[in-house]
């Protein structure tokens, strides 16, 4: 039944490999006793529309630069973590008897699988996990079964097998970001138990925000409006073509009317869209403020997102994220990480698959 694992752990070294819309980015983490290291990671850019939509729309392109940012990364290690989109897999929680055995659990999974699931089983890569007990009933266990159509986990591990890489392990972006979240939760205070924290990952061509309380994720929601919207201002205001606005908007060299009319009316409605967001979990949900939110995603390094942020959003303690919080870097730079942190949440999530226990 299981042709690829989506969520069961892996024990060998691996790299976590986020292949999104705009880059190819690669994450190895170590440990030494309890404490996590960060040994290296790489961000490869990709060309404009490799990747659209969360869908690998030039193998080549994306296999090339696969390899390339792991020749980069200077790594031996060749089995590789990665993800399919939140948008690309069915899941869906499940009360099952507890004392099922591993046989006729399988079987239980098939048959309500059949129930959720819009496609032939024969055209879908399928996997669960026993999260434990249930809560609310003590003799059932939570199961959590994921399914994603299987030209949708082939295209990603053609691209890795194409760079002589190979995946291991197939998970899902969201879980990826929850995994990371988990290191992140140390910055808050008290650890960030009984708080409300928003994850929001802004992207490219997509915002994505995930919500969490005491680890667990209650609320998702994604948005077109990102980082490209921004760009595609640049071109239209100085001029230029996609790939000049692109190099102006990261490395700078616009002119001085840019801050004041094209990137501050571009904060100005990306806070404005999280606030919408946190108003539509308000709405469908029995909560009605956050305690926290933390910027992610390539945009999250404008200058000044944050307060713009935290001022529409009203929620005071918004800040980056930062997935390697107290982490040694051994060679690592300490600058350059604090730079690249926040777009590396699915990498480290993946990366830290290493590590689940077998």
């Amino acid at each position: 039944m299981l042709n690829l694992d989506f969520l069961q752990p892996k024990a060998p070294p691996l790299i976590g490999v986020d292949i999104s819309s705009s880059a190819v980015k690669m994450v190895e983490l170590g440990q030494t006793g309890r404490n996590y290291s960060l040994e290296r990671y790489v961000i490869e850019s990709l060309p404009k529309d490799a990747v659209t939509d969360g869908n690998i729309a030039n193998h080549d392109l994306v296999a090339e630069a696969v390899k390339r940012a792991w020749r980069h990364l200077g790594t031996k290690v060749k089995n590789v973590s990665i993800a399919l989109p939140a948008a690309a897999v069915i899941a869906k929680k499940i009360l099952v008897p507890a004392d099922l055995t591993e046989r006729e659990l399988e079987t239980q999974v098939e048959t309500e699988a059949n129930q959720y699931i819009p496609f032939s089983l024969d055209e879908v890569n399928l996997d669960f996990q026993v999260l434990g007990p249930s809560p609310a009933v003590p003799d059932e266990s939570e199961v959590l079964i994921a399914a994603a159509k299987k030209e949708k986990v082939d295209e990603r591990v053609a691209v890795i097998e194409a760079a002589g890489l190979k995946a291991l392990v197939v998970d899902v972006e969201s879980y990826a970001t929850q995994a990371a979240f988990e290191l992140m939760r140390p910055q808050l205070p008290n650890q960030g138990d009984n708080q409300i924290i928003a994850v929001v990952d802004i992207g490219a061509t997509a915002m994505h925000m995930n919500i969490f309380k005491d680890g667990q994720s209650i609320y998702s929601r994604d948005q077109g409006y990102a980082g490209n919207q921004l760009t595609q201002e640049i071109q239209r205001k100085f001029n230029m073509s996609s790939d000049e606005a692109e190099q102006a908007k990261r490395f700078g060299g616009l002119p001085e009317n840019y801050e004041p009319e094209v990137l501050q009316p571009f904060m100005d409605t990306l806070a404005l869209e999280i606030s919408r967001s946190l108003q539509f979990f308000y709405t469908s949900s029995n909560y009605n403020t956050v305690d926290h939110i933390l910027l992610a995603g390539g945009c999250s390094a404008i200058h000044g997102l944050d307060e713009a942020v935290s001022s529409r959003a009203q929620v005071p303690s918004t800040m980056r994220a930062n997935p390697f919080f107290g982490m040694a870097t051994g060679k690592v730079r300490g600058k350059q990480i604090q730079l690249d942190a926040p777009s590396l949440l699915i990498a480290c999530g993946l990366a830290m698959r290493r590590f689940d226990p077998s």
